[in-house]
């Protein structure tokens, strides 16, 4: 085997950083892997890949490059400027920042008057955020509600920079320590909150990985969503989660709209992740079970005619553009541009004319492997 091969194969065999992580990183293809050890570190780069043959497709390329400490600002494709409008951003290509830490200062435009902002972030594990500037992103982006997934906390924390400004937290604990977790953090006080998904065999399972909150005008539902692991080998989980979470969502449709957000750990298409073709039916997150689950909810075509339909509110504000919500922390994936679109906001189609944008922040990255996604919706929840 060729040199550079052999030692892929050693670094990919190395423990990741925790044991028990679900990150996406501990169970890539050995084809991405071999790829990302032998890719070169580009000045300027264009990303590109093709889609399986029975894989969804995709044809838009995008290109990325270095971005030095400093202020933070939207990626120059697809800004909040041209999202607030809510029309598709239909160009190919996009600059992607490759910073490897936080910037030492973070700005954002203000927000759209009348607007209320949500912000989803897979933080890898709240205490480790804590140190690299988790702080200083929730200050800067001051979201009305923050949806945070992979949390790891074995308790509810006491985080001063949380419970000074979110007057309503909850969070959902895996009874498995360090392991998984989600919370909803909120300025808005819901009606209920639901940490259950109905019909589910294994109640416990579900303990860590949703949290439904009810408000006055749609139900907002948070999920760090079963990763099918490595070599697939908890495909079938996912497979059980997939079909209660589809038939919960159609119920919750039924009594008002939904705003469903999180690690959703699945790229719906070969625009979704950088090497499609390797990674088809072989990687958790890019199967034909998992990418089927993700139309079957949004029914973008109709065929369902009982069914509602869904929209995935990023995708259609970026129909053509490859921007990522993951980077793998090893072989320089973050500055190669290798990456997942896995944290998405998906929203029942009668709410997409309140969407004013929605935008990856894509330069908010070293606090954990995963960017934040914001949306703002007008008018209350």
């Amino acid at each position: 085997m060729p040199p550079k091969r052999a030692a892929a194969k050693r670094k990919a065999a190395s423990p990741s950083s925790s044991p028990d992580s679900e990150s996406h990183y501990d169970s890539i293809s050995e084809a991405e892997m071999s790829a990302a050890a032998e890719k070169p570190v580009p000045k300027k780069r264009k990303t590109g890949a093709g889609s399986g043959k029975a894989a969804p497709s995709g044809k838009a390329e995008g290109s990325a490059k270095p971005k030095g400490k400093g202020k933070a600002k939207p990626t120059e494709k697809g800004s909040a400027g041209k999202a607030q409008d809510c029309e598709p951003d239909t160009s190919s290509e996009g600059a992607q920042p490759t910073n490897k830490a936080l910037p030492e200062h973070i700005e954002f435009p203000p927000r759209a008057d009348g607007a209320l902002r949500i912000t989803t972030w897979n933080i890898c594990g709240l205490a480790a955020a804590q140190k690299k500037g988790f702080k200083h992103y929730v200050e800067a982006e001051d979201p009305d509600v923050l949806v945070l997934t992979e949390t790891k906390v074995n308790n509810e924390p006491v985080d001063p920079a949380l419970t000074s400004r979110f007057a309503h937290r909850y969070w959902s604990i895996s009874d498995k320590k360090t392991y998984s977790g989600t919370a909803i953090l909120s300025k808005v006080e819901p009606l209920s909150v639901d940490y259950t998904l109905p019909g589910h065999p294994d109640p416990k399972s579900v303990k860590g990985r949703i949290i439904t909150l009810e408000f006055q005008s749609c139900y907002l539902v948070g999920t760090y969503v079963v990763n099918a692991g490595t070599g697939l080998k908890t495909l079938d989980a996912k497979k059980v989660w997939n079909t209660h979470f589809e038939a919960y969502i159609r119920d919750l449709d039924k009594k008002k709209p939904v705003v469903w957000t999180g690690d959703l750990n699945v790229a719906p298409t070969a625009l979704d992740l950088t090497n499609p073709n390797p990674n088809w039916n072989k990687t958790p997150g890019y199967t034909e079970a998992e990418t089927s689950s993700f139309a079957r909810v949004l029914n973008a075509s109709g065929d369902e005619a009982d069914a509602p339909q869904f929209v995935d509110v990023w995708r259609k504000l970026h129909p053509a553009l490859k921007h990522y919500t993951y980077f793998s922390y090893r072989f320089n994936c973050r500055e190669k541009g290798i990456g997942w679109r896995l944290d998405m906001f998906v929203v029942s189609e009668r709410l997409v004319e309140r969407v004013r944008m929605c935008e990856i922040r894509g330069e908010v990255y070293g606090a954990s492997d995963h960017c934040p996604l914001v949306m703002e919706l007008s008018g209350p929840l």
